[in-house]
């Protein structure tokens, strides 16, 4: 159907208006947020790395301890609320690889725990990182098929 030329002006007016009043992102902000909060977590990593390695661990094996530390930290304030509120602040500062997992897979769990724990913890836990996992086993599969044809 054909719009009258005062309904386009009426809708452009609107979009002008719109624009006017729309809050401006603080872009520069939201950036200097993301760095400092992923920094940080980066750093609590390494401080944990250390930490493992004078207690006896090598550098490799520090990593397995390092990640279990930060799943259960992303995990814990995750359901504390604390870790929503992170990410508010600082936006993809908080995606920092593995917190950001484990807050993926614990904020659905929290969200539908009254619903039981299979109906609602159980189906609902990977509702955001289960894509992640079936693509990446999946690719896994794949190149170590690939890799096994090639010896």
């Amino acid at each position: 159907m054909f719009k009258s030329k005062a309904s386009q002006a009426e809708q452009q007016q609107y979009q002008e208006k719109f624009e006017q009043l729309k809050p401006k992102t603080p872009i520069l902000k939201n950036v200097i947020w993301a760095f400092i909060v992923g920094g940080l977590i980066c750093v609590l990593g390494q401080f944990l790395v250390n930490y493992f390695v004078s207690l006896g661990f090598s550098n490799k094996e520090a990593g397995g301890p390092t990640s279990v530390v930060l799943i259960f930290l992303s995990a814990l304030f995750t359901g504390l609320g604390i870790y929503d509120e992170l990410g508010r602040r600082a936006g993809a500062g908080s995606i920092v690889p593995i917190t950001g997992f484990a807050n993926s897979i614990v904020a659905p769990a929290m969200e539908f725990k009254r619903e039981g724990y299979v109906f609602g913890i159980g189906a609902k836990m990977f509702i955001i990182a289960g894509p992640v996992l079936v693509y990446g086993i999946s690719t896994a599969i794949l190149i170590g098929f690939i890799y096994w044809l090639r010896l």
